[in-house]
This record gives C-alpha cells, sequence and structure tokens, in this order.
C-alpha cells in the first residue's frame, strides 16, 4: 500500500511540476492575467479538472511559479554581500553570480520582470514579500559588516533595498542582452559593476 501512495504521490508532483513548466513557457509571449488554465491543461495534455488538484486558479499557480523562481534565491542573494572580501571583489562575485542565474533561468527572470508590476494581484504581492526577505537577509548581512558601524537599522534597511533593487536591475539588463554579442555582454557587465560600486562609494561616505 505504501509503495502504490508512494508512486501516485510521485505522479501528482510530476503533473504539478508539468503544469507549471509549461505555464511558464506560455508566459514568455503573454502575461499572467491573460493565461487561461485551459491553454496551460492542453500543454500538458491532461484534463481541465486535474488542474484544480494542483491549483486553485492560475493566480495560484503564479505564485507557486515566484517561490519556484526566487525561492532559492536567497542563499545567492546573502552570499553576494557577506562580508570577508573588499567591495570590488563582491561586486565582481555578485555581477557573476546574477548573469550565470539569468543565463540558467531566463523564463524564470522575465515572468518576475513582467509580474512585478502585472495585474494579478496575489502574484504581485507574493514577488514583494519575497523581495522584502532578501532585503531583510541582506540587511542582516550587511549588519555584520565593520563597515557598518554607527548605521541605524533604518540606514541600513535603506542600503539593503538598494542592493536588492540593483540585483534586479542588473538581471533586467542581463536579460535583455542574453542573445547579443559577446561585446555588448561585456558592457552589460561592466555598466552592472560600475552601478553597484556606486551604491558603495556612497555607503563609505554616508556617515560623513
Amino acid at each position: 500500500m505504501s509503495h502504490t501512495l508512494g508512486v501516485r504521490q510521485a505522479q501528482k508532483q510530476k503533473t504539478r511540476q508539468a503544469l507549471l513548466d509549461a505555464a511558464l513557457a506560455l508566459l514568455e509571449e503573454q502575461s499572467l492575467s491573460s493565461l487561461g488554465l485551459r491553454e496551460v491543461t492542453r500543454a500538458v495534455g491532461v484534463a481541465p479538472t486535474a488542474f484544480y488538484r494542483h491549483f486553485r486558479s492560475t493566480a495560484d499557480l503564479g505564485v507557486a511559479l515566484v517561490e519556484e523562481a526566487l525561492g532559492s534565491l536567497h542563499p545567492m542573494i546573502r552570499h553576494t554581500v557577506s562580508p570577508g572580501e573588499d567591495s570590488d571583489e563582491r561586486i565582481a562575485r555578485a555581477v557573476e553570480l546574477i548573469a550565470g542565474h539569468v543565463a540558467a533561468h531566463p523564463a524564470h527572470v522575465r515572468f518576475i520582470a513582467r509580474e512585478r508590476h502585472g495585474g494579478v494581484q496575489p502574484v504581485r504581492e507574493a514577488i514583494r514579500e519575497q523581495l522584502a526577505r532578501f532585503a531583510e537577509e541582506v540587511r542582516a548581512e550587511l549588519a555584520r559588516d565593520a563597515a557598518s558601524a554607527g548605521w541605524s537599522e533604518t540606514d541600513l534597511r535603506m542600503l539593503a533595498g538598494l542592493y536588492v533593487d540593483q540585483m534586479l536591475i542588473t538581471a533586467s539588463l542581463f536579460l535583455e542582452t542574453l542573445e547579443a554579442p559577446e561585446e555588448e555582454r561585456r558592457r552589460a557587465a561592466e555598466t552592472a559593476r560600475r552601478q553597484l560600486r556606486l551604491i558603495s562609494v556612497g555607503r563609505a561616505h554616508w556617515l560623513d
């Protein structure tokens, strides 16, 4: 009996993932607000009623995509601002990590960029909550850094928000140049490093 339940559970998870993958592919060409569940189930080859065994609505599916796109990034985000290296090394590492993530998961990055200000409220809220978690985790890492001595909690949160926003801007920049010539991608990386360096320079002199 337990073996049968295990097989059923595995099949259920497989179908759920297939629905997520199909929706993500369809969202390359449209927004979530225009996506119909019949489109998704047709792409997977299951009956429309099967959709409701996994998600309450397309908005619920969108929230699951947000978790899939952003949930695994928390360790990476913290790592890019962790103390222990000089500013330029951290910036170079952050840009490299973001570029690698965009290259590996362009559809997820495009989905977040489009739906962050899209028309589906639960998805907007899910993205906002994830970004708020990123900002809090970055704030905690910044607070551990000796360079943050004398900073107020309010200012640390502001700085963390700047870093998170800039990481999103950098991801969008790399997304736009994903298919561009190598020279253009190098210029995008240099722009990203300079923008992050500008924040670091401002940080170094904020208490002046």
